[in-house]
């Protein structure tokens, strides 16, 4: 933990460094050579020869280089394609490519490119969405009015699977709820999956005419209008949710031996490789009791494969890198789960009976990198054996001996990259202290080559803002709750703070990290004499499932209790300004923020709350019940955790935002805590964000707003002077 005696020694060590021009730092404009870009790994062609993106020199336009490890020379190659630039880079609506081949949703229209030439395959009103390729190439699926399609590539033609489609029932295409809570974002409301031999579709059939309505009201255009979703509270109706299994030239839908009146979930479902088996994941309503059947696609049967039970709840999402990754030639599959209270990996044979746990400890496996069957072990990413704040690399066998760390030092191994049968990796790596840096290595963990260094001499000539991670203990002793801090430039022991702390706060959710975080605007809040920090909680995810399960039947008590120890933490060192400490977050973050500033007025003073849940009966079903339970079977525990029952407490100022059109958390959250702080007589601010949806990036004016309104925030009650020239934008 940083002593004050500390902070002044290093201003006065970093006195003579340059100091940063004040408005390149408002225009986010660093200086020269400040930084050197890092090679991105484009692709591994075999153990021996791995594609990079780099410039080299330094100075010059990137290109591609084939890395040949054994000679450690680099040859210029026209491979490897272009790097990718992230999620969203490809066309929201463009399917993924097979053989060369690619589909893309134009003007409600699906496209088909092949060879360069592009034919047009739908010329109809109705809105194509997901077009995805079948395994062989051969089809393409797809819905359109609530109904599922496939267009045949031999015949040319579009086939009809689903008759029933309508505003109420959905054919391969996901309720609001399986969309946001349990497939993802990402998944674009897909709701159907190509058997491995593209000769069946299983897609989901949902009916939520039961589920109720929640209206968003959109104010364009003289009349303005409602939009309608379905949207289901905690205690209502699910939509009802049938799984079918039909042949992509159409036919009967054949369907899984389940009773779609049942209340219950249904993940994401998998095929087992190279049969016609299907995976069925399947929870009860309370998520506490998860079980995987085995169906028959030809009559429906299902068969239990497996079944986890917990006494909290189990994540019915998958796993990152997969819950299950099956091995070659049926030889057993290798399964995550979190039910020891920590993430870990069990072996499996094929019929779902145990073999052996391959890890075991108190450590979170964050992602399976490559499995070697042949040599019979595993490499997977990891949290929380050496640092709950960095990840490392690791290997172990499938009988769960050998575990062994990879990567090295004291860092976060934010990013690496194995070869085909992992003999060597790549990995990006940082601290908060430390900016990235690229290394090759072998499986031994052995250092074959440097790839990149992020920082120049340059970098060391300028006096940056001192960022460390700490730990402060929690209240009960059980926890050395990770913060980590950008401090003040030339902080004056002498001196109290304003800070500013940015938390999310969900289960599982955690943002703080050992890395590298600066950029301008941090430089420049710090030179303003802002004390930046971020929390995390006890159940953010550091401390395994076994942490996380403090907030079962009880969300807000536990974040709220570990923030308030770490804010206090700062001010009784005599760093943090008791009058102004303030807190900020969007969407759980946003409540938090709320909640601290009623349950938790006695430490924070300001808040700055977006998109906010203030009270979990106005949340969705499948996240809120699987902490909460139900308004019926936790009445106390939903009003202990809501803001609106201690809004008798409230004091200081709070900024509350919103988009009108959140199809998420939904304005009315906002509008009953401003009708609460109204009926007490409390002061507060407000602004709506017309047409923003749960966060308005899409909106460029808007959110250039928000940002600025957050700058007068902050200049206004923290810093107490006027917001410098060039802030606003």
């Amino acid at each position: 933990m940083l002593l004050l005696a500390t902070a002044a020694t290093i201003t006065t060590v970093q006195a003579q460094k340059k100091q940063f021009d004040t408005n390149d730092l408002l225009s986010n404009k660093l200086p020269k050579n400040f930084y050197n870009s890092l090679p991105t790994v484009l692709k591994w062609i075999d153990d021996e020869h791995v594609i990079l993106n780099r410039k080299a020199p330094p100075d010059s336009s990137a290109k591609n280089y084939i890395l040949d490890i054994k000679t450690k020379t680099f040859t210029e190659t026209k491979e490897g394609g272009t790097p990718a630039t992230g999620f969203g880079a490809r066309a929201a609506t463009e399917a993924l490519p097979a053989f060369g081949r690619s589909v893309t949703v134009r003007d409600n229209d699906i496209f088909y490119r092949n060879n360069g030439v592009e034919t047009r395959l739908t010329n109809d009103k109705a809105e194509e969405k997901n077009p995805t390729f079948s395994p062989d190439s051969s089809y393409i699926g797809y819905t359109k009015n609530n109904d599922l399609y496939t267009y045949n590539f031999v015949t040319n033609k579009e086939i009809r699977l689903t008759t029933d489609g309508s505003a109420t029932t959905l054919n391969g295409y996901a309720s609001w709820v399986y969309f946001e809570e349990i497939f993802g974002r990402p998944t674009r409301y897909r709701a159907f999956w190509w058997s491995p031999d593209s000769k069946q579709l299983a897609y989901m059939h949902f009916d939520e005419s039961m589920v109720p309505m929640f209206p968003i009201y959109v104010s364009e255009g003289q009349h303005g209008y409602i939009e309608q979703t379905r949207y289901p509270l905690p205690g209502d109706k699910n939509p009802e949710v049938k799984i079918g299994i039909v042949h992509p030239d159409g036919g009967n839908t054949v369907w899984a031996d389940f009773n779609e009146k049942d209340d219950q979930y249904f993940g994401w479902p998998t095929w087992k490789p190279a049969t016609n088996e299907l995976l069925v994941y399947w929870m009860n309503r309370d998520q506490n009791n998860l079980k995987i059947y085995e169906v028959n696609t030809i009559n429906g049967s299902k068969q239990e494969w497996y079944t986890e039970t917990q006494k909290t709840w189990i994540d019915l999402e998958d796993r990152v890198g997969g819950r299950l990754n099956f091995l070659t030639g049926g030889k057993g599959v290798i399964i995550q789960s979190d039910k020891s209270g920590w993430n870990q990996l069990y072996l499996y044979n094929m019929d779902g009976s145990f073999k052996n746990a391959i890890t075991n400890g108190k450590f979170t496996i964050t992602n399976i990198k490559l499995i070697d069957e042949k040599n019979e072990t595993v490499y997977f990413t990891a949290r929380s054996r050496e640092n709950t704040a960095r990840i490392d690399l690791y290997s172990a066998k499938f009988s769960g001996a050998e575990l062994k760390r990879l990567s090295f030092g004291e860092y976060n191994h934010t990013q690496t990259n194995l070869s085909p049968t992992g003999k060597y990796f790549i990995t990006s790596y940082n601290n908060a202290n430390t900016p990235t840096k690229m290394t090759l290595l072998d499986n031994k963990g052995k250092i074959i080559l440097e790839l990149g260094d992020m920082k120049t001499a340059e970098t060391d000539n300028y006096e940056l803002a001192k960022t460390e991670l700490i730990r402060i203990k929690s209240a009960d002793g059980l926890y050395e709750l990770p913060a980590l801090v950008t401090w003040p430039a030339h902080m004056d022991p002498n001196k109290k703070y304003p800070m500013l702390i940015s938390i999310y706060g969900g289960p599982n959710a955690g943002t703080v990290m050992d890395s590298w975080v600066w950029d301008a605007g941090r430089q420049f809040y710090a030179n303003e004499g802002l004390i930046q920090v971020a929390f995390d909680h006890r159940a953010s995810g550091h401390f395994g499932k076994e942490g996380v399960n403090y907030m079962f039947h009880n969300l807000g008590y536990w974040e709220m209790a570990d923030y308030k120890t770490m804010a206090k933490w700062f001010i009784n060192n005599g760093q943090a300004d008791p009058s102004k400490i303030c807190i900020t977050g969007f969407s759980y973050g946003g409540y938090m923020s709320a909640y601290a500033l009623t349950y938790g007025a006695d430490v924070f003073t300001h808040a700055m709350a977006g998109g906010s849940v203030v009270d979990w009966r106005l949340y969705d079903t499948h996240y809120t019940e699987r902490f909460m339970g139900t308004p019926q079977n936790n009445p106390e525990g939903y009003k202990s955790s809501s803001v609106l029952t201690y809004i008798d407490r409230y004091k200081g100022t709070m900024q509350i935002v919103h988009g009108t059109s959140d199809d998420n958390v939904h304005m009315q959250n906002s509008m009953q805590l401003i009708s609460a702080l109204q009926d007490k007589g409390k002061d507060f601010e407000f602004m709506l964000y017309p047409g923003g949806r749960h966060g308005w990036r899409n909106l460029p004016a808007k959110n250039n707003h928000f940002n600025n309104l957050k700058a007068k925030f902050i200049y206004k009650y923290l810093l107490e002077k006027p917001v410098p020239k060039g802030l606003l934008k």
